[in-house]
């Protein structure tokens, strides 16, 4: 089957209210799963605190039923108030790569090799500013740097 040929599968979105008005527990989470990986992002996540411990199972287990086990995390130590080696999540253990990197993304592993790169919008983010952001990562032909997408205006497409 030919790519034309596959159906355009809708982006998973995040709520138009605030987060505030979502469920407990639940990610924060948009989602473009194409064919083609030109853009830069596969999607972006905005959790709620910085405490990884309380936010990636919600994370974890929302990719775990998209696209299977997660094995690993990268993520940046910076925008964490800690950062253990792995977690156990859903009876399985994910392993977390602390990196000093600074560019607000979380490498996200599935299997041996398959990678999802997510941008990680600040916890204490504006919801419109938030939505904004997540929405420009979800663009298949976007190629903006990561720290212009979560800075930019709202408004801009």
């Amino acid at each position: 089957m030919a790519e034309s040929d596959t159906p355009h599968q809708p982006p998973v979105l995040l709520p138009e209210a605030p987060c505030q008005e979502a469920e407990p527990a639940t990610a924060l989470l948009r989602l473009e799963i194409t064919q083609s990986r030109e853009g830069l992002l596969d999607g972006a996540w905005w959790p709620r605190s910085h405490d990884i411990t309380a936010e990636l199972p919600a994370l974890v287990a929302e990719l775990t039923s998209h696209f299977g086990p997660i094995m690993r995390v990268g993520l940046d130590s910076a925008a964490w108030e800690a950062l253990p080696t792995r977690l156990i999540i859903d009876d399985r253990v994910v392993h977390i790569d602390a990196h000093e990197v600074g560019d607000g993304t979380a490498l996200v592993t599935r299997g041996d090799e398959e990678l999802f790169v997510l941008l990680v919008v600040p916890p204490e983010s504006e919801p419109e500013a938030a939505r904004a952001a997540m929405a420009r990562a979800v663009r298949p032909d976007s190629i903006t740097e990561v720290a212009q997408l979560s800075v930019a205006n709202p408004d801009e497409p």
